[in-house]
């Protein structure tokens, strides 16, 4: 899975690497995006290129529970089947900004937390859908992260990761109309040189946003 991760490229480094024709929102660095944080994402709507930054989470009512419940992540192997996200993946596609992600490997009882990146934290994609909700009687865009299962090196972390993407990769992503680039890329060209080391647990807390949380343990 994918449920907290960094993202610390500027604005303008993004506007340059892409042709935006607009911009809405951009959200400040982070050490430690967490679920429900506005994250920042590139969108494909009618034709145009926005960067904006909305809210990390589909919400959906659990009909079993008859209570409201957030999704952070869709299964790559059953986005197309699935109601609460079918219809993203077919019309709303975005990229999610990332330098890094967590994850956590499950030892003797005890979960331990890795940062998985590209050296030097240079900036990667996260494939995404997003949608529109009504939150608190504001429409407001939301975006979930996709997800498949994890390489050869990553699944002795955790068995799910997310569908990363090279710059090249992300654009083809974005223009995607059969919607088969996403399936038929079994594996990013970038995802044999990401590296990936044990932090501090001080990143299970949301609160603790700053650099010094990804140095490794030695």
């Amino acid at each position: 899975m994918c449920g907290r991760f960094i993202s610390i490229t500027e604005e303008k480094k993004i506007k340059k690497l892409f042709d935006i024709n607009k911009v809405n929102n951009f959200a400040e660095k982070s050490y430690n995006v967490s679920p429900q944080q506005n994250i920042n994402v590139i969108l494909f709507d009618k034709g145009y290129l926005i960067l904006d930054s909305i809210k990390w989470g589909y919400n959906f009512l659990n009909k079993h529970t008859d209570k409201n419940q957030l999704v952070i992540n869709s299964r790559l192997e059953t986005i197309n089947s699935k109601i609460l996200f079918k219809e993203s993946y077919l019309k709303r596609k975005c990229l999610v900004l990332a330098n890094g992600y967590f994850e956590w490997k499950s030892l003797n009882n005890e979960k331990l937390p890795y940062f998985i990146n590209l050296p030097e934290k240079e900036l990667f994609f996260f494939a995404g859908i997003w949608r529109l909700e009504q939150i608190n009687n504001n429409i407001v865009s939301v975006c979930c992260i996709i997800t498949k299962e994890a390489n050869n090196e990553i699944k002795n972390i955790h068995d799910r990761m997310p569908v990363i993407f090279s710059y090249n990769e992300a654009l083809n992503y974005l223009d995607d109309k059969n919607n088969e680039f996403c399936k038929k890329l079994k594996q990013s060209e970038i995802e044999s040189d990401l590296d990936f080391y044990q932090i501090s647990k001080k990143i299970n807390n949301p609160l603790n946003n700053f650099k010094e949380c990804l140095d490794p343990i030695n």
